[in-house]
């Protein structure tokens, strides 16, 4: 009994532990949510499940400590349901993420990004022009592009060596125009339009504004940039969530049998026996 409540209290300490990097992936979420992201409503089922977990195990906990019948059926069951959630959540934040990335640029240490390389909820989301609004409006206050500028001996850097740079989603959907535009580059947010033929093929070349305050953030490139930005926090975040999940299915299925064994011990059962068989009397046994 004692050996058994003892296993079952170790349980539930590990998933104490385990709901701590799924909590701090949701806080991680919220911080790029406000500076990087701008996507605030992500984090919150992370958030939501972390703090779940961990109330669930100190329930558990205290269960197996005081030998409480009740917090530890409480505590199997709400486990059960947090493991089909966060299941849920891992599958679902693969699939609105399936589609889309950067497409390679020649000459360029960046990507370019393009709105219908992406589809489904998340994109129809981003796109939608209410949500946009408020997106678009986080990026700017973020001053993400006026971190693109660097200044070498008083001047911007040259534009050699402004190509090359490896550029996050953001600052090159947002902070450039779209490099088929074919415009001349003054510096990271200042652009001469030189080619009007070629960037009549592309709307985008038209909303780019050298205002520091419009940039391209009416582009649909930055919209993509958005999407690209998240795509990558949502894989990082998911890879702490499989591998959480999984240790997780293994502690719930170790703390059942822990649980069977409790009350095995308590109906007075030896290991190994089932009640039929202890009910049976003795002259009829072999």
């Amino acid at each position: 009994m004692r050996t058994s409540n003892h296993l079952i209290g170790m349980l539930n300490f590990l998933t104490f532990l385990l709901s701590i990097p799924i909590l701090g992936g949701g806080i991680w979420l919220s911080t790029r949510a406000n500076n990087t992201d701008c996507m605030s409503f992500l984090q919150w089922p992370l958030i939501v499940i972390g703090v779940a977990i961990m109330v669930v195990s100190l329930a558990g906990f205290a269960g197996a400590c005081y030998r409480n019948t009740f917090l530890m059926y409480l505590y199997l069951w709400a486990m059960f349901f947090i493991i089909v959630v966060l299941l849920g959540f891992v599958i679902f934040a693969y699939v609105v993420t399936d589609k889309g990335s950067g497409r390679d640029v020649m000459n360029r240490g960046y990507e370019d990004y393009y709105l219908p390389d992406y589809s489904g909820w998340l994109k129809e989301r981003v796109a939608s022009d209410g949500y946009w609004r408020k997106i678009s409006s986080c990026v700017r206050d973020s001053k993400a592009c006026r971190k693109v500028g660097r200044v070498v001996g008083g001047f911007p850097e040259p534009a050699d060596v402004y190509y090359q740079r490896k550029l996050n989603p953001i600052e090159s959907g947002c902070c450039k125009p779209p490099t088929e535009c074919g415009f001349s580059y003054v510096n990271e947010t200042t652009w001469s339009s030189v080619n009007s033929a070629l960037a009549t093929n592309n709307r985008d070349c038209q909303r780019w504004s050298n205002d520091q305050e419009q940039l391209c953030y009416a582009c649909n490139s930055c919209k993509a940039g958005v999407l690209a930005g998240v795509k990558k926090s949502w894989r990082k975040v998911s890879v702490i969530n499989i591998v959480v999940l999984v240790i997780l299915v293994i502690a719930y299925v170790v703390a059942c049998a822990a649980f069977r064994n409790n009350k095995r011990m308590d109906n007075d059962e030896p290991y190994g026996e089932t009640r039929m068989e202890k009910s049976r009397p003795s002259w009829i046994r072999f």
